[in-house]
């Protein structure tokens, strides 16, 4: 796949709610997660990755909606904005908005990293 195809079907993925299907589908195995904060700075590989994505779930409570902007390509990277109404746990309802990068490799994501302030 081109990088506009895996960016184009991670969002389509994303928009419907399956983030963990995105991450088994267009994800390479050795991928690496960076967050500019946060619990889970870092995280390499398929697993660690779901887990960070596990741990991030086990903190809302409720999810009031997203919003996820169409990609902005460049070669084997595309980036994207995110915004998430969520209400968590200690911190309450909160909008959270975010810079999503990601590099494709070989029709694959190797890496995603995301500029967010908390």
């Amino acid at each position: 796949m081109t990088t506009k195809q895996v960016a184009d079907r991670l969002i389509e993925l994303c928009r419907q709610g399956k983030i963990f299907e995105t991450q088994e589908e267009l994800y390479a195995d050795d991928c690496i997660s960076l967050e500019s904060d946060g619990p889970m700075k870092e995280a390499k590989g398929k697993q660690a990755i779901e887990e960070k994505g596990k741990m991030f779930q086990s903190m809302v409570v409720e999810f009031h909606g997203a919003e996820i902007s169409d990609p902005i390509i460049a070669d084997d990277h595309f980036a994207i904005s995110w915004m998430m109404d969520v209400t968590m746990k200690d911190k309450g309802r909160m909008k959270m908005q975010e810079i999503c990068v990601y590099k494709v490799k070989d029709g694959k994501i190797i890496s995603e990293q995301f500029f967010f302030s908390m």
